[in-house]
């Protein structure tokens, strides 16, 4: 199985803690870890940074990241292993969209992620992104609902 760049994104969004859309080299230890589950040392995530840091300026924007992951084994044949970390990455985004503690992605939680993301969206505008992908016509997204959207 290949890992969609919409599963990408949102891997990038789970890491980018602070949401300033860049990840910096000290952030990946801790997101990878807390997100995927694996240790990455200081040094490693250093020169993984810097193998992907086009512009130069020491942190990871999504684009740089993405063209990371497309060289590294994200991108591959995934395993079984992979799936998982896959699903987890999947949770964790999912999580961070839904804010509000109901298992579900509304439109103004939707609203709300965005707008820290710096995409602000009206809520007919956030409606209408959840009426595309909501399978069962309940006005919010669930988790499957999501991994279908992301991939």
């Amino acid at each position: 199985m290949v890992v969609s760049s919409g599963e990408l994104r949102a891997l990038f969004a789970s890491l980018d803690r602070d949401a300033d859309g860049r990840i910096s080299a000290a952030e990946l230890p801790g997101c990878m870890r807390a997100t995927l589950g694996e240790d990455v040392p200081a040094e490693e995530a250093d020169a993984l940074v810097a193998s992907a840091d086009a512009d130069g300026d020491g942190l990871l924007c999504e684009a740089e990241f993405l063209e990371l992951a497309q060289q590294a084994s994200w991108a591959g044949d995934a395993g079984e292993e992979d799936d998982e970390l896959r699903i987890r990455a999947l949770r964790e985004a999912f999580g961070m969209y839904e804010m509000e503690g109901q298992g579900c992605i509304t439109p103004a939680s939707l609203g709300r992620m965005l707008g820290r993301l710096g995409a602000e969206r009206g809520a007919g505008e956030c409606h209408a992104m959840i009426c595309r992908f909501d399978l069962d016509g309940d006005g919010v997204l669930s988790f499957d609902e999501f991994k279908i959207m992301m991939s």
